[in-house]
């Protein structure tokens, strides 16, 4: 009781708290190696993230849910940019999805094609048939015109009209397109003109004339109102032109700078470009050559005569009076005929038809002839730099250097002084010709775009192991480091050495366990007693034994 007394008097300190007791402090531990485990994963993690690079971009709501689809089936990982827009893959992947993807005809484009004829139901009306039928080529077409690389979507709008056995009732097919093109993309003449001439040949009688194409913002694109052969400028001649000068600039600069060096000659040219396709039937008529110049063809002559009779009988007014009575001659002798007199005519013709020599020719003159060349030439003086002093000079180069200079030119540009072309070579300096020439600057190592996508990489890859490190040596290891304290001091505990024992040693370890179960049985039955003292004191009086308890708790023993 005097022990009981003893704790009675000892005032009770605060209650602990959870953390502070052994479990609770192994629970904060383990607490907080799981939570610095996950971070580091996550950093691992983060570090292993793949690139993502676009799989397609613009895609309708209808084909990017069967995309989607598609790549959860193939378990290939994937994410959405651009508010939806685009759907990105790891990079090492997007080639091996888009094939896929095709196989499996993705993406369709938003558009209805000819598939809509393969789910034809029994019984539809030739009218239905017809509306599907036309339905399917404006997809068709405007799946076509969207696979231009600047046109982002397209509609194509068909207007066919009823065939009819009437000529004169008869109406010629139309067509619209509307473009919706890529951001800061524009579609020059050409490009247009090749979305009328596919849309034309598509359909049936469809002229290019009746199509027209318009972009996002209302511009007619296609000019409907242009006829064939009215005399306006086409954008292909215009860059054939561009094409044909440039190409001659290039010529005589790569002629002429191993002579003068890289960066000392310039070069213009101008060319007169005959774009008129002429047709010319020509007959020529020319007299026949020797030795016979005057071979007759044919030959075809006429002759006729119409004599008038002959005044006859006595001048006078016996020969005024009428003939008397008719009577026939006494014998048959006819009478002669009268001789022509000057009241008589007669016609002669003759034609003679001669060889004469003929020569047909027809030519075609091809467009875009060259009617007439003109060339300027600049060039430099030369450099001359002093190998002690660094000290640059010019020199203007000599006569014969520029007329050979001049005759290289004519060459290269194809000089023809019959056609009327104009060369003009001028040696004058440079500005700034006196200066050193200065190398071309490289590129710093650290804007070269390979060092900074490999630097990019090389920070993360650096990043990650410092977090980590750090993770682990200031945070998990001095959370781990009783557990291995624990653990060592388990494992340095050496076992009992085994030896042999001779008869007296054994007599004796007899003697020894005996003695140490009388022992044990004399502990036990103490034990025994003050358990049964501490159950009987915890009846008598309670609130003694709570205070033990919670001196025992305050204590943590």
């Amino acid at each position: 009781m005097a022990a009981a007394d003893e704790f009675v008097d000892t005032p009770p300190g605060p209650p602990p708290t959870f953390f502070q007791t052994p479990l609770g402090r192994n629970f904060t531990l383990g607490v907080g190696i799981a939570i610095v485990l996950a971070i580091m994963a996550a950093v691992w993690m983060w570090s292993q993230q793949p690139e993502y690079r676009v799989l397609f971009a613009n895609v309708s709501d209808r084909d990017g849910g069967a995309i989607t689809a598609s790549l959860e089936q193939m378990g290939i990982p994937h994410k959405f940019s651009e508010g939806g827009g685009a759907i990105l893959v790891p990079a090492e992947q997007v080639h091996d999805a888009r094939l896929k993807l095709a196989a499996q005809g993705l993406p369709k484009g938003g558009n209805v094609g000819f598939e809509l004829m393969e789910n034809q139901k029994l019984g539809v009306s030739q009218f239905h048939e017809q509306v599907n039928y036309q339905r399917s080529l404006e997809g068709e077409l405007a799946r076509s015109v969207e696979s231009l690389s600047a046109v982002s979507s397209a509609r194509v709008h068909l207007a066919l009209p009823k065939p009819s056995v009437f000529v004169r009732e008869q109406q010629l097919p139309t067509a619209s397109v509307l473009l919706n093109l890529q951001t800061g993309r524009t579609l020059d003449q050409s490009q247009v003109s090749a979305i009328v001439h596919l849309v034309a040949s598509s359909v049936p009688e469809l002229p290019a004339a009746n199509v027209t194409v318009v972009d996002q913002n209302g511009n007619l694109l296609s000019d409907t109102s242009r006829q064939a052969g009215a005399k306006q400028l086409d954008p292909n001649q215009l860059k054939y032109v561009m094409q044909l000068q440039q190409s001659i600039v290039k010529q005589v600069e790569s002629l002429i700078t191993p002579l003068v060096g890289p960066g000392n000659v310039r070069a213009e040219a101008t060319a007169d470009v005959d774009f008129a396709q002429v047709d010319e039937a020509a007959e020529m008529y020319k007299p026949n050559s020797p030795p016979n110049p005057q071979a007759i063809r044919s030959q075809q002559s006429s002759e006729a005569g119409n004599p008038a009779p002959a005044a006859a009988g006595v001048p006078g007014a016996l020969s005024n009076q009428p003939p008397g009575a008719a009577t026939a001659p006494i014998s048959g002798t006819p009478a002669p005929a009268p001789q022509g007199g000057a009241g008589g005519s007669s016609r002669k013709d003759a034609t003679t038809n001669f060889e004469v020599d003929k020569t047909v020719r027809y030519e075609q003159k091809p467009m875009g002839g060259i009617k007439r060349l003109t060339v300027g030439v600049l060039v430099n003086y030369r450099r001359i730099v002093d190998p002690k002093s660094g000290k640059v000079t010019i020199k203007a180069l000599t006569a014969a250097e520029v007329a050979q200079i001049n005759d290289l030119v004519k060459e290269a540009m194809g000089y023809s002084k019959e056609r009327g072309d104009s060369l003009n070579v001028t040696n004058a300096p440079f500005d700034g010709v006196d200066k050193p020439l200065e190398p071309a600057a490289a590129v710093p190592w650290w804007r070269d775009p390979a060092n900074i996508a490999m630097a990019k990489e090389i920070a993360k890859f650096l990043v990650a192991a410092i977090v980590l490190s750090y993770l682990f040596f200031r945070i998990l290891r001095p959370m781990l480091r009783p557990i291995f304290r624990k653990l060592d001091e388990i494992a340095e505990v050496p076992p009992p050495a085994v030896r042999e024992t001779t008869p007296e040693e054994d007599e004796q370890a007899v003697i020894a366990r005996s003695q140490l179960e009388e022992m044990e049985a004399h502990q036990a039955q103490g034990y025994r007693e003050n358990l049964q003292m501490a159950k009987n004191l915890a009846k008598e009086d309670p609130r003694v034994v709570a205070n033990v308890v919670k001196a025992w708790v305050g204590a943590n023993e």
